[in-house]
């Protein structure tokens, strides 16, 4: 039994804070977290947190009914909670962490915006250089603006690129509401910036601001939210559950080829491939529309060879579950015989459970980081779940002595 510690749970994952407590011997905090009529949350600590050293378990998922941003909501009202009731430290352990998959500009289906190169002469004669283009990499000899010699005279180009489109159309902005039929036809030229929120940094300072003093985590989609938080951040890694899985659960795992569905993952993909021995194949998107309002698809391309062969997919998350299950089909396309997938962060948002059913995957393998009980009562035999309580009682239990967590780390 651990002692002068509190694990206090959230209602994201109740199955999750039950294991640990009885993993650590001790029992969770009595608290009340509920809504008011008028959807406020109410939070009440029911057992005294002064000087304590406090856990407090809330995964970052959205299914099954519940709702992301007020698991999330409850989550700092819980931190500023025991702040209040002068608690020792207060640490967030979010086993999925919210928002990492918007660290700073959202994801865009058509890639960066592609630009063709400007003729030298167009048809008849005159130079198509247009102020949209990209400049080439500047180097010994080349002009220094694309379609442009050293020699022009880049200002008298701008004013006369300036008096003609002032004479051939009307000048307005996106507030001018006299002339709504003209505001609502407006198109962004190529290269507008679009200015979004960062919910990534914003994240990490509501945690900070409600006086979270640590937190806990596993296998961020971007590990670059570590750098948001002037806090210590511990991400463990899921990958020693997978590799322990690929060892005991898949016949002549030798034999059996490491497939990472695009090229974020590649890194992770080829740890757990080079520490098992195993060979490694890459799956790439290409992105290569003609124009640049096409909206077609990415073409998947595979580098390696898995003809006869059994391939493991290795991801860390699957929300719509749609890159893992094209994966799966172009495996099974260029001649795969038995298909894993093994992911830590099922999420299955959508109709994601659907679509991994009629897919190529022989079997699923997820971690209990978000609740997996609907997802099994669906997906039936063809998904397995591990138990990722272990290794967050462990992180817990050693950072609360100050010991060192660097064996967690340590998937090699």
């Amino acid at each position: 039994m651990v002692r002068n510690i509190v694990v206090l749970g959230g209602n994201s994952h109740p199955e999750l804070v039950e294991s640990v407590c009885g993993i650590l011997g001790l029992p969770a905090c009595s608290r009340i977290l509920t809504k008011f009529s008028s959807g406020e949350s109410r939070c009440e600590i029911q057992d005294s947190v002064r000087g304590k050293d406090v856990y407090i378990i809330q995964t970052g998922f959205g299914g099954n009914g519940s709702r992301l941003n007020d698991h999330f909501m409850d989550l700092c009202i819980m931190i500023s909670a025991c702040k209040t009731g002068s608690a020792r430290r207060v640490t967030a352990v979010l086993p999925l962490f919210p928002y990492s998959r918007q660290p700073d500009l959202p994801y865009n289906k058509a890639g960066a915006p592609l630009y063709k190169a400007p003729t030298p002469n167009g048809e008849n004669g005159k130079n198509q250089y247009t102020f949209d283009s990209v400049p080439p990499t500047p180097g010994p000899g080349v002009p220094k603006t694309s379609g442009l010699t050293n020699s022009s005279d880049i200002a008298n180009q701008m004013i006369k690129n300036a008096l003609t489109n002032g004479s051939s159309k009307e000048q307005y902005t996106t507030h001018d509401y006299e002339n709504l039929s003209i505001v609502n036809g407006f198109q962004a030229k190529p290269g507008y910036k679009q200015w979004v929120a960062q919910a990534g940094t914003l994240v990490a300072n509501l945690l900070t601001c409600a006086g979270c003093d640590h937190v806990i985590t596993m296998d961020l989609h971007d590990p670059q939210v570590q750098g948001f938080f002037d806090i210590p951040v511990d991400n463990l890694y899921g990958q020693p559950l997978l590799k322990r899985y690929i060892q005991q659960h898949i016949p002549n795992w030798r034999d059996a080829v490491i497939i990472s569905p695009d090229a974020g993952g590649a890194k992770r993909a080829t740890a757990i491939a080079d520490s098992l021995g195993m060979e490694f194949a890459l799956i790439h998107k290409e992105r290569r529309p003609t124009k640049i309002t096409d909206r077609q698809n990415a073409s998947m391309m595979l580098v390696g060879n898995v003809t006869d062969r059994v391939c493991i997919l290795l991801d860390d998350i699957a929300d719509t579950g749609n890159t893992i299950t094209r994966a799966a089909k172009l495996l099974k396309k260029e001649g795969a015989t038995t298909i894993y997938a093994l992911l830590t962060h099922g999420v299955f948002s959508g109709d994601a459970i659907s679509r991994v059913k009629a897919s190529a995957i022989d079997k699923l393998v997820v971690t209990n980081s978000v609740p997996q009980d609907e997802h099994k009562k669906q997906l039936g035999s063809k998904l397995d779940v591990l138990d990722i309580s272990p290794i967050f009682a462990e992180a817990m239990r050693r950072v609360h002595h100050g010991e060192s967590i660097s064996v967690l780390f340590n998937y090699e």
